[in-house]
């Protein structure tokens, strides 16, 4: 019989901050328009399938979406957030933070994300 192995859901719970993006780790360049996010360095690295070379991280590329303040957003990972404390912790563009608080609050705690 062949096995599968499936991923369970499980809802991450952080703090969001904004960053203005360029060269990811993932190896993509991205602009503060576009939807994306780079995720703690440690969910980044302990992601399962992860190497040596970033750019070839299976969490590159993946959506997910962010809720905070009534609001769920889509973005894509595309980076990996050295300066992110907690595991749960993304670092969206100025263009994803937006639409979820007003850039002046800097950080937006207890976000809640998952993989879609």
């Amino acid at each position: 019989p062949a096995i599968t192995q499936t991923l369970a859901r499980r809802t991450n719970v952080g703090d969001a901050t904004f960053f203005h993006p360029g060269l990811g780790a993932c190896g993509l360049f991205n602009t503060d328009g576009d939807m994306i996010t780079a995720v703690s360095a440690s969910f980044f690295d302990n992601f399962p399938g992860a190497t040596p070379n970033p750019n070839l991280n299976p969490i590159c590329g993946r959506p997910i979406s962010v809720s905070a303040n009534g609001r769920t957003i889509v973005v894509t990972i595309v980076d990996r957030c050295a300066d992110c404390p907690g595991a749960g912790d993304v670092d969206l563009s100025p263009a994803a933070f937006n639409q979820l608080a007003d850039p002046s609050v800097g950080r937006i705690h207890g976000v809640q994300w998952d993989f879609i």
